[in-house]
């Protein structure tokens, strides 16, 4: 997805905006993003997942060629760890898995029958 395609959804879900107007939302959640992430600061979302920036030292590396070793150096990176309502709506089959192999939290434990 595109953020051109993102712009149209929003355009179309939410309503009552101009196209314009949804283009400007959408800019100005991205740049909000990446301010707080350049200042090394984590967005945490809920239902959906958390951006981290983190620290990668300097170490050594190889030349897949040649073998001779390539300092590589320190940067930052940006990981992200989806939430389990993400991981959820990914692999509906896997929670439909894990609903049947637990007894249900609602029905009363045996010797607990009134």
């Amino acid at each position: 997805m595109t953020k051109a395609e993102i712009i149209d959804a929003v355009y179309e879900k939410v309503g009552g905006f101009s196209k314009k107007e949804a283009a400007e939302i959408v800019e100005a959640v991205f740049d909000t993003m990446k301010e707080v992430l350049a200042d090394g600061e984590k967005i945490k979302i809920s239902g959906f997942g958390n951006f981290v920036v983190r620290a990668k030292k300097e170490r050594i590396g190889r030349n897949p060629q040649t073998g001779s070793p390539i300092p590589i150096s320190a940067r930052k990176v940006l990981t992200f760890k989806p939430s389990q309502v993400l991981k959820g709506a990914l692999n509906p089959h896997k929670e439909e898995a894990k609903r049947a192999a637990t007894p249900d939290a609602g029905a009363p434990a045996s010797g607990d029958e009134a």
